[in-house]
């Protein structure tokens, strides 16, 4: 019996630490000589060329969070104090006039608080008249003019039928000696508000075999994860990226519309308690119940103080809040620069020297923090959300571009029908579900047999990722959307 050995058998052992012909690794096919004598040079460094990519921070500098159980979340908020209604002038020669809606443009009609001897300014667009209530039927009110019998005024002129942009305010009223008071109670109005939290979810996989492979690159990422193993470094830009959609869902969030199919495809009904699918974010409720501008010109919003003033005027229609934050994109933050630069007599032709030690000789400080106009105090900030490429930033071509958003400091005082009290709060907060049993601010867990897992036969590490939770924006007529 003999043995007969394979033709490709290394029968020549070679211990030394030389390049010999049989020893070394043949990098290039068909060649029979150590011909890759240097092996490539590898930066064992990611270089990260985008800087701090995670835009997630803004609504943990402005609001607050809070845990909830329920499936929606209903906040009533305060009504104006005092009464003030546009109306119509039906007849001059009686005093006779129709309200119509209150300040803001609510239909009131009969629902009004104008009762029988209040007094109230009557005024168009030329001259206001002080006049006495007296007789109230539903809408229609009836006027005596403490200036003539008739609803003029001798020096200005006198309305007349057809009056459709009256304004009527209630200043106070007026009795006789020993009658009877008023006999009819105005009630407190609120308006009452609805959202709903979300289910938000992520994912990541990778596969057993692909553990074992080191990839021999050092990584670093923004939820401090560092090392050399490549997929660990997925896992963590997958945990950024999630914590990022965390905020971008309450600030582009949406409740669907009437004629809307995301409502069916996420198998909610209109007999639902919840109502509708989807959730309001930041803009949304700006835009439906807060203010907007974009500019006196069209361009670029709030970059004069004409613009500002107009806002200022706009403000004090509203809750009059005297500090208020404003997180704008890099070009409205660099046109407030100016804006604010050209305030300085010097602003146009060079730099004011020994003014708040600005020496010739110090670096020059070109941007703002912030100004006061009036009795107002703005602060201002770049947000990276209306910077990024990859976020909003990405839409600055586009005719729907939002620049910035002004939002209130401190707190409003609001009724949770939750709890059943007046709580404080700040204007903005995160609801999120959570109870004793569970907590879904924000849920992280493993599955799979990978990882330190074995939960199932799969040959992979799962990393699953979900949280459920929704915006609050209280007092959204306190906040301005530049756009």
């Amino acid at each position: 019996m003999s043995i007969t050995a394979g033709g490709s058998l290394n029968s020549v052992p070679a211990p030394l630490q030389a390049t010999l012909g049989t020893n070394y690794i043949n990098f290039r096919d068909g060649s029979t000589g150590w011909e890759q004598q240097y092996l490539p040079e590898l930066m064992e460094r990611e270089a990260e060329v985008f800087g701090q990519r995670t835009i997630g921070g803004f609504l943990e500098q402005v609001g607050a969070e809070e845990p909830m159980m329920s499936d929606s979340v209903v906040w009533s908020e305060q009504g104006r104090l005092h009464l003030a209604y546009t109306a119509t002038m039906t007849a001059a020669a009686s005093g006779t006039i129709v309200i119509v809606n209150d300040i803001d443009g609510n239909t009131a009609g009969a629902n009004h608080g104008i009762r029988d001897g209040d007094t109230v300014l009557l005024s168009k667009s030329t001259f206001t008249v002080p006049c006495y209530v007296t007789t109230v039927s539903g809408s229609t009110v009836t006027l005596f003019s403490y200036y003539s019998a008739l609803l003029t005024d001798a020096a200005s002129g006198s309305f007349v039928d057809g009056d459709d942009t009256l304004r009527v305010l209630v200043y106070g009223s007026e009795f006789e000696k020993g009658v009877v008071g008023q006999t009819t109670a105005n009630e407190p109005q609120f308006t009452s508000f609805r959202n709903k939290p979300i289910i938000i979810k992520d994912f990541y996989q990778v596969s057993g075999s692909d553990t074992a492979q080191i990839g021999w690159v050092e990584v670093t990422g923004e939820s401090g994860e560092a090392g050399y193993l490549w997929y660990l470094k997925s896992e963590g830009e997958t945990r950024s990226r999630f914590g990022d959609y965390l905020e971008m869902a309450m600030i582009e969030g949406s409740l669907t519309a009437a004629a809307s199919t995301v409502e069916d495809e996420l198998g909610f009904t209109a007999s639902a308690a919840i109502g509708a699918a989807g959730t309001e974010g930041l803009f949304e409720a700006i835009k439906s119940r807060g203010n907007q501008t974009s500019g006196i010109t069209g361009v670029n919003a709030a970059t004069d103080l004409a613009e500002f003033d107009l806002i200022l005027a706009e403000f004090d229609k509203q809750g009059s809040i005297e500090e208020n934050m404003m997180f704008v994109n890099r070009t409205t933050a660099l046109a407030m620069d100016d804006m604010l630069a050209s305030m300085n007599s010097y602003g146009a032709g060079g730099t004011s020297y020994g003014v708040f030690d600005n020496s010739e000789s110090m670096a020059l400080n070109l941007g703002f923090s912030g100004f006061r106009r009036g009795s107002y105090d703005f602060y201002k900030s770049d947000w990276k959300y209306l910077n990024d490429r990859g976020t909003r930033g990405a839409l600055n071509d586009t005719v729907t571009n939002i620049r910035g958003v002004m939002i209130p400091a401190g707190t409003s005082s609001v009724y949770d029908q939750q709890l059943g009290k007046n709580l404080k709060r700040p204007f903005l907060h995160v609801r999120y579900r959570a109870s004793q049993t569970d907590n879904r601010y924000y849920k992280n867990w493993v599955t799979g047999s990978v990882g330190g897992a074995a939960t199932t036969d799969l040959d992979a590490m799962n990393v699953h990722f979900l949280s459920e939770r929704c915006l609050i924006t209280q007092g959204a007529n306190n906040f301005m959307l530049l756009s």
